[in-house]
């Protein structure tokens, strides 16, 4: 209980994000070239989705069209532009090009949900609902000692690696046992009555992409 409650404690002094983001000019919808339009986007801890030079950040300000979102995140990848760096990701729409930054990483799970014509569970990120879901895999599920944060696989375009938003992680914390002590990752997981050996080797891996 006193790990559970320490891990809570850690998630809720995350709610404001530490941005070391050095000034960069743009203007959105800017066009530095013909027929072409660059947009600046900023995703939090939770998965929501701003424009980044949103004065106000919070679920009324952010993006909510399902469909958008899903061809917004399914574009997004890392940045190998060359361009607007600091943005590590982009969403290419057509002739938009979309530059985002992040608190974490651009994928954020926010619910386990049931596929609708199967008993497979799926991870849902970015409130899109359904429409935005990947296959759950309870033995990738990692917890980093350093910061808390709760982290599953992501597609490789993205990186590799996604968070688990703050309720979410705080839920499977509960779950968690840690055989080689509580300063270190957890080493078992348990989830719908199966306890799984955790398995951080893709974490390792994963690390350098971005």
């Amino acid at each position: 209980m006193i790990k559970i409650l320490h891990i809570k404690t850690r998630f809720l002094k995350q709610t404001t994000p530490i941005i070391n983001l050095r000034n960069v000019s743009y203007v959105q919808g800017q066009s530095p070239e013909p027929k072409i339009r660059e947009y600046f986007y900023y995703i939090d801890h939770q998965g929501m989705l701003f424009l980044d030079d949103a004065r106000i950040k919070n679920f009324t300000s952010c993006f909510k069209e399902k469909k958008f979102l899903r061809f917004f995140f399914n574009q997004l990848k890392v940045n190998r532009t060359h361009r607007y760096e600091e943005f590590p990701y982009i969403s290419l729409c057509g002739k938009e090009r979309n530059y985002i930054r992040c608190d974490d990483r651009p994928i954020v799970y926010t619910h386990v949900i049931q596929k609708s014509d199967s008993n497979e569970l799926l991870l849902a990120y970015n409130h899109a609902g359904d429409l935005l879901a990947t296959q759950f895999l309870p033995d990738k599920v990692i917890m980093s000692p350093e910061t808390c944060r709760v982290y599953h696989p992501a597609p490789k375009r993205v990186g590799s690696i996604g968070l688990v938003a703050s309720k979410l992680a705080i839920e499977f914390s509960k779950s968690f046992r840690f055989e080689n002590g509580e300063s270190n990752a957890p080493t078992h997981f348990t989830f719908n009555n199966v306890t799984y050996d955790l398995d951080a080797t893709w974490y390792e891996m994963a690390k350098g992409n971005i």
